[in-house]
């Protein structure tokens, strides 16, 4: 999502650096090109026009004009801005002192208020916590219905009340009661939902908040919609008092302005982030952590964390050894794959490798989606033993019948072999880094050789 702002800004970073010395003219040009560059991504004018303001005020400073590396300075100055817009700190789920503690999800209809509220009752699960669903959108059709197949999938218990209650405050004062009776400690609310701001809806949501005393209030926003989601969380949190907000489809290709706006705006934290279609692809915020992916200075500690939850580090050690010690087969590259696409895009991951970014591109070419992965298991599996350990084998008449015994053709044959040659290629780029020292870091991570990358 931030991909064009982050490029944009490593680049007037750049020009900043090749003056070589920085003054009062310079800064106000690349603050300028900042500036520009906030407002293209759809930052709120006013967001930008303060952010600009401060960095200049602290950036200006005679400290920062004698600095031994005034353009670094700069930088760290830009940082700390954005980390200060963006929220300071990580702003965790409160909990109320009795159980159990009411969470409402609300937000306008189409945001993903109902997948939202699935993906976080997930997380409450690895994090220890009972949680019990209900959803109290009698207008929608189907509407509770899918929350039902969500609960039932993730294997969480869902109020679905009784024939009599067909009412909002009805099924509510169920739901209560039934977490109460089986000692569920988070009744999550779905709340309904309108094309748009109206007093029906809100004097709904009232009345809910007067009688459960929620302990969040959890506005659900799709980031796609840009300053049109700021502007909703802006008037819920008026006319309801919102705490927190959920910023649904940050893996879209929308230009990020309301996820940098929408805290400023509101003066409330964003908590969680939809980063994909599926119910594990929701992810806490990290404010330094955004801020130092969007300036290119990588993201580490998401990257273990998102190793850590979806590699088998033993495995993944097992075959770094191999990387390092040059044995990287078409078979290991066919096991990598697998544990690869487990950590979603490529390009995401390494944005969060710091002094990587300017990479991405490289990786394009090598960007396979899950057919490809299906297609590329099946060519490997096709491949004789010593055709996987020998690629150097595989001449025309084995490719045919490779080709044939997987169902492809010899030119996703060919496209394989090439994309293996490609991941052995930027491989030995990656072990001339530091002495072979981003390998021996990325080892210790659990993280597994990526596509487009080898010996």
């Amino acid at each position: 999502m931030f991909d064009n702002l982050s490029d944009k800004l490593q680049r007037v970073f750049k020009n900043l650096k090749g003056e070589g010395k920085l003054t009062a003219e310079n800064m106000d040009a690349a603050l300028r090109e900042i500036r520009v560059a906030l407002l293209e991504a759809d930052v709120h004018f006013k967001v930008a026009k303060e952010f600009i303001a401060n960095v200049r005020e602290k950036a200006m400073g005679q400290e920062v004009l004698t600095s031994l590396s005034p353009t670094q300075q700069v930088v760290k100055i830009v940082r700390d801005e954005m980390v200060k817009m963006l929220g300071q700190h990580q702003s965790r789920l409160r909990t109320a002192n009795e159980p159990p503690t009411v969470y409402m999800i609300v937000g306008l209809q189409g945001s993903g208020k109902t997948t939202s509220t699935g993906k976080l009752a997930r997380l409450l699960v690895k994090d220890g916590f009972t949680p019990l669903l209900v959803s109290v959108d009698v207008y929608r059709p189907a509407a509770r219905k899918q929350l039902s197949v969500l609960a039932h999938d993730l294997k969480i218990p869902i109020y679905e009340g009784t024939p009599d209650e067909t009412k909002p405050m009805e099924i509510i004062r169920g739901a209560r009661k039934e977490a109460i009776q089986t000692g569920r400690n988070i009744l999550m609310v779905d709340t309904a939902g309108r094309l748009h701001i109206d007093d029906q809806l809100m004097t709904e949501l009232s009345e809910l908040k007067e009688y459960l005393n929620p302990t969040e209030i959890l506005f659900v926003a799709d980031a796609m919609t840009g300053q049109d989601a700021v502007k909703s969380a802006e008037e819920f949190h008026k006319r309801l008092g919102i705490t927190g907000i959920i910023l649904t489809k940050m893996d879209g290709d929308a230009r990020g302005g309301a996820a940098l706006s929408i805290r400023s705006v509101t003066g409330q934290p964003l908590k969680f982030v939809g980063v994909g279609e599926k119910m594990d692809a929701m992810e806490p915020f990290h404010p330094d952590r955004v801020a130092e992916r969007i300036l290119g200075m990588g993201d580490v500690l998401s990257l273990i964390e998102k190793v850590q939850g979806s590699i088998d580090i033993k495995e993944a050690e097992k075959m770094q050894q191999k990387l390092l010690d040059n044995e990287f087969s078409l078979g290991d590259f066919r096991d990598q794959m697998k544990q690869v696409r487990k950590l979603g895009p490529l390009e995401n991951i390494l944005g969060m490798m710091p002094g990587m970014g300017g990479m991405k591109e490289q990786l394009k070419n090598a960007k396979v989606d899950e057919g490809e992965i299906t297609r590329l298991i099946a060519i490997v599996d096709s491949m004789t033993e010593k055709e996987r350990n020998n690629h150097m084998l595989i001449n025309g008449n084995r490719r045919k019948r490779i080709a044939k015994g997987s169902g492809t053709t010899v030119q996703e044959v060919n496209t394989l072999l090439k994309q293996y040659a490609q991941a052995r290629k930027m491989m030995k780029s990656f072990s001339g880094l530091a002495g072979g020292g981003m390998m021996k870091k990325l080892a210790r991570m659990g993280l597994p050789g990526m596509p487009g990358m080898g010996r």
